[in-house]
C-alpha cells in the first residue's frame, strides 16, 4: 500500500520566546523540540544574529496554544514576544551577475568565479538551481558548492532578511583555478552573486494572506463585513446556515492580530471563526 506524502505549509507568523529565567534555558529548548516533534507545522530556530529563540506556527492563537502547553504540560515559564509575519522576498525580473571570489583564509587562497542568472517563477513554483556548464568549465565536485552557496543566501534572505521563495538561480559560466579554487570560494562566490543579481532584480516583498471562515448570527454580519473590508479583506461568498451566515474572506495576515478579541465584540461573543494560509501576495 502506498499512501501520498503529507504536505505540511510553510508557518507564517513568528514570535521570540527565552525563560524567565537563566537556570531554565535547556528545559525550554528540550520542551520546544517536543512540541516541534509533534506538529509538523511548528518550528523551532535560533536567530545568530540576536542569539533568541523563534518560534514559528500557522497563526496567532497556534502559538497562544503552544506557549500554554509549555507551562502546564512541561512546567516551563517564558517570556515571549509579540507576533511578526514570516514575510517573504521574491523577485519581479530577470538579472545576472558575475562574482570573482578571492580571499586568503588561514594561510590558504580561496577563489571561485561564477557567473549566475536568476529569473521568477510562478508563484507556489518554490526555487531552483540549474548548471548550464560544462565540467571543463567548472568541475561538477565544485559545481555543488555553488548550489550550496544559492540555496544558503536564498535562506538567508536578500534585502530584508526573509527567506526568498519562486526563483530560479542558473549557473551560466565560470572558470576553475587547480590550485586556488575551493569549496569555500565557490560557495562564497555563489552566495554573492545571487544577491547581487536579485538586487538587481526589482525585489520585492511577500506576505501571507489567508483564508478566514467567518460565521456569526445574522444580526451582526453588517459590522462584520464591514470591519473585515476595513482590514483589506476580500469577500469571496456569504451563504446562509439556518439562524447564522457564514462568511468567506480572503485577508493579510497582518491585519487578522488581535481578531478573536474584535469578532467577539462585534458578535456579543456569539461569533467564531477559522483560519489557513491560502498564498503569498505582494505586500500592499
Amino acid at each position: 500500500i502506498l499512501l501520498e506524502d503529507l504536505i505540511f505549509p510553510d508557518p507564517v507568523i513568528s514570535k521570540a520566546i527565552e525563560p524567565k529565567n537563566s537556570g531554565g534555558q535547556d528545559r525550554l529548548e528540550n520542551a520546544l523540540g517536543r512540541l516541534a516533534r509533534e506538529d509538523p507545522t511548528f518550528q523551532v530556530k535560533n536567530n545568530e544574529e540576536t542569539g533568541q529563540i523563534i518560534i514559528s506556527g500557522m497563526g496567532e492563537l497556534h502559538l497562544e496554544v503552544l506557549t500554554a502547553r509549555l507551562l502546564k504540560e512541561f512546567n516551563v515559564e517564558a517570556n515571549v514576544g509579540k507576533p511578526q509575519v514570516a514575510y517573504r522576498e521574491t523577485i519581479t525580473s530577470e538579472a545576472r551577475s558575475e562574482i570573482k571570489f578571492q580571499r586568503q583564509i588561514a594561510g590558504k587562497d580561496h577563489a571561485g568565479h561564477v557567473v549566475l542568472a536568476v529569473k521568477p517563477l510562478e508563484r507556489g513554483k518554490g526555487n531552483r538551481f540549474e548548471n548550464r556548464v560544462s565540467e571543463g568549465v567548472i568541475p561538477a565536485e565544485f559545481v555543488k558548492y555553488v548550489e550550496k552557496g544559492v540555496f544558503f543566501a536564498m535562506d538567508r534572505g536578500v534585502t530584508a532578511g526573509y527567506p526568498v521563495i519562486d526563483v530560479a538561480a542558473v549557473l551560466e559560466g565560470g572558470s576553475f583555478n587547480s590550485s586556488s579554487s575551493s569549496d569555500i570560494g565557490f560557495t562564497s562566490a555563489a552566495s554573492h552573486a545571487f544577491d547581487e543579481a536579485c538586487s538587481k532584480a526589482r525585489g520585492i516583498l511577500l506576505e501571507p494572506h489567508m483564508f478566514v471562515e467567518v460565521t456569526s448570527p445574522e444580526d451582526f454580519v453588517g459590522d462584520i463585513i464591514g470591519d473585515l473590508n476595513s482590514r483589506g479583506g476580500h469577500i469571496n461568498n456569504i451563504q446562509s446556515r439556518k439562524a447564522v451566515q457564514k462568511i468567506d474572506v480572503i485577508i493579510p495576515l497582518s491585519k487578522m492580530f488581535g481578531y478573536t478579541t474584535d469578532l467577539r465584540s462585534m458578535s456579543q461573543g456569539r461569533g467564531s471563526f477559522t483560519m489557513e494560509f491560502y498564498h503569498f501576495a505582494p505586500k500592499s
